[in-house]
């Protein structure tokens, strides 16, 4: 007998009783949508703070068809999203059948898997009495193929967007994105020790839009392959010198400074303007997440 299934509600059990007893208001729903286009599953879970109205939306994408709902259970993005009264969502896609599985084509989210999440949303909106999730802006966590999903949401739907995150996925279907997502502010993370053909991709992707304007962070991740440890501790520094810069109180989205700071993998921090680096820069809304992925880095 497999036992995952039951270790999982128990898990879902646990949460909720301790979320009960502690008085906060915290809650847990799920949705799951039937097989569309691009993607064969398509499964999703709410994590509500309180009962207060929630600003913004972390969504938590795993890796290569893995299932991502049980990562809002993790207690510190759920004290991350608890300070500024935000929800988490945890996806869980899978592909159709098709010849080469390590292709995630519901990564392609044009093709259904970014309406899917959508509909996800506001079925949620309506089961939990939130109407605002419907339309809250997102946050976008992910891991390996979790980014891919990520940065082809934020080239399809900007306006929506928040911040997104890549991080050692390795299979794209955009390249020069469009001009709106230039103004999302992302973070495109490499492995030092992961797959050369991932990291040329995704160091390919951020010089080419970057070149144009792009307002994005790129971080190679030193003595790290495959792993995400580390990487999500700083996402959740990010989001957090992040979202002040980008969400108002009510939960509308705001533009970024008109102005910020630059830096190259190896150089100093600088205000943009200040000359013109012969090396590819990272952008950064403020000093704070500057100075935090220099930590990273280094």
């Amino acid at each position: 007998m497999n036992s995952k299934p039951y270790l999982q509600i128990l898990l879902l059990a646990v949460a909720h009783l301790g979320m009960v007893a502690s008085g906060v208001g915290q809650s847990i729903t799920s949705d799951s949508l039937t097989a569309g286009n691009n993607y064969r599953v398509a499964a999703f879970r709410l994590w509500l703070p309180s009962n207060e109205k929630v600003r913004g939306i972390i969504v938590m994408m795993p890796g290569s068809n893995g299932d991502g709902r049980n990562l809002i259970l993790d207690t510190a993005w759920q004290r991350l999203a608890a300070k500024h009264r935000f929800a988490l969502v945890g996806c869980y896609f899978t592909d159709n059948k098709h010849d080469n599985m390590d292709i995630e084509r519901y990564a392609d989210v044009k093709y259904g898997s970014g309406s899917a999440l959508i509909t996800a949303l506001r079925n949620l909106s309506v089961r939990t009495t939130h109407p605002e999730l419907a339309t809250a802006p997102l946050a976008l966590w992910g891991m390996s193929a979790g980014g891919e999903f990520n940065y082809e949401f934020a080239c399809w739907k900007p306006e929506r967007v928040i911040s997104f995150i890549v991080n050692k996925g390795g299979i794209y279907y955009s390249a020069l994105t469009p001009a709106a997502a230039w103004e999302v502010p992302g973070l495109f993370i490499t492995g030092e020790r992961d797959s050369p053909y991932r990291n040329e991709i995704i160091n390919g992707i951020f010089a080419i839009n970057r070149r144009f304007g792009a307002r994005w962070i790129y971080a190679s991740e030193p003595g790290v392959a495959h792993e995400f440890d580390n990487s999500a501790r700083f996402a959740r520094f990010y989001f957090d010198q992040l979202v002040p810069i980008r969400v108002t109180a009510e939960g509308t989205l705001m533009s970024l400074p008109s102005s910020g700071f630059i830096a190259t993998r190896h150089g100093e921090i600088e205000a943009e303007g200040t000359n013109r680096p012969a090396e590819i820069t990272s952008w950064f809304p403020s000093r704070a997440i500057a100075e935090g992925w220099m930590r990273f880095v280094r």
